[in-house]
């Protein structure tokens, strides 16, 4: 069997440091808001080259905080591609914003800029950008769009851990950033964790004190705040396997470069990056007009996909005020989407094993 993702193999190759770290922790018994902390927020924001990072204790935490954070609530708008998970968009109303959906573009599967100022109005707040499949969004066409209109832009980069647009790696490209660290995550815990960076130190510190009661100092409370705060054994794990991002990403772009050179088979459709240092792989999607056969086949043959994501949440009943709402686009990305095996640990010889069934199917 190939899996679709062995997060044993990639934390196993990081285990002697991994418990060397843990094991100083267990020693010191502190467990929240510590060195583990610092040390990977000031790492994780000079990688981002950003001003500061703050850990979190998931995405979309990150997202809602920054949110907070702005001060958008009832009555605000927050432009939002319609094909994301379903996270991006919980964010938005789980703070009485109202989110509005815009079509991406059917080449990248990212918010397609060309769409965004339609949908612009005086409530627009934000637009949140998402680096879809590990692909930086193209932001040249949104940065034009924000100075004329000064709305903020929030980078979701929850799948884009090192992506790069235009030298400026994500995390980087907007006012405020939030990130996951989900285990699968090409920076990933070992549970739920989060992170925000931003160059805005006020809305740094405005997350920070939002995710700890609202506390600027212990005791005192000048937010009403929420506990979603990055725990020591996730920071260290975290900052572990930060060194080794680059060089993961850099093995991802292989087995991309792979697939998409020796994938023939002309029911497939493979993704596009326009920029072979703007992807980090995180996902590799593939379409086709058969979607759930393809992946029948390939489970027979000891192969494990996965579908990212099988149901676009405008059709989704935690949303159900918009069922009757059209967006052929993502409808149509969200029907044939497939994502196959990839990962850091993966061999040459696994990627070809997947190549020669994909391109056998219906031979």
């Amino acid at each position: 069997m190939i899996p679709f993702l062995s997060l044993k193999d990639l934390n196993n190759r990081f285990r002697a440091e991994i418990d060397a770290r843990i094991k100083t922790i267990l020693d010191k018994g502190w467990y929240l808001q510590g060195e583990e902390n610092e040390r990977f927020s000031k790492n994780f924001a000079a990688y981002c080259r950003a001003k500061g990072a703050v850990g979190v204790a998931n995405g979309l935490d990150a997202l809602n905080l920054i949110i907070r954070a702005y001060g958008f609530g009832p009555g605000d708008e927050i432009i939002v591609p319609a094909n994301t998970f379903i996270a991006t968009i919980l964010a938005i109303s789980e703070n009485g914003c109202t989110p509005v959906l815009v079509e991406p573009d059917i080449e990248t599967y990212c918010i397609d800029p060309e769409k965004i100022e339609a949908a612009i109005t005086p409530k627009t707040k934000a637009v949140m950008v998402v680096h879809l499949y590990g692909q930086a969004v193209p932001m040249e066409k949104i940065w034009a769009l924000q100075a004329k209109y000064g709305f903020k832009i929030i980078e979701d980069a929850a799948q884009a851990h090192g992506a790069i647009y235009q030298g400026r790696r994500t995390g980087n490209l907007g006012d405020a950033a939030g990130f996951s660290f989900y285990p699968g995550k090409n920076l990933g815990a070992m549970g739920d964790a989060g992170g925000v960076t931003t160059n805005d130190l006020d809305i740094l510190e405005k997350v920070k004190a939002i995710g700890n009661y609202g506390s600027d100092r212990k005791y005192h409370h000048i937010y009403k705040g929420v506990n979603s705060r990055l725990d020591e054994i996730q920071a260290a794990v975290l900052d572990v396997k930060l060194a080794h991002l680059d060089a993961d990403n850099a093995r991802r772009r292989e087995i991309s470069k792979l697939y998409r050179e020796r994938i023939t088979n002309p029911r497939i459709i493979l993704p596009k990056a326009y920029d072979e240092m703007a992807h980090v792989w995180h996902l590799f999607v593939i379409r086709c007009d058969d979607r759930d056969g393809l992946a029948a086949y390939l489970k027979e043959r000891g192969i494990e996909t996965n579908i990212h994501y099988p149901m676009p949440p405008h059709k989704q009943g935690a949303y159900a005020e918009w069922a009757e709402r059209s967006y052929p686009i993502t409808e149509k990305i969200h029907r044939e989407v497939l994502s196959l095996p990839i990962s850091p640990t993966m061999t040459d010889e696994e990627a070809q094993r997947v190549i020669d069934a994909v391109n056998m199917w219906n031979a």
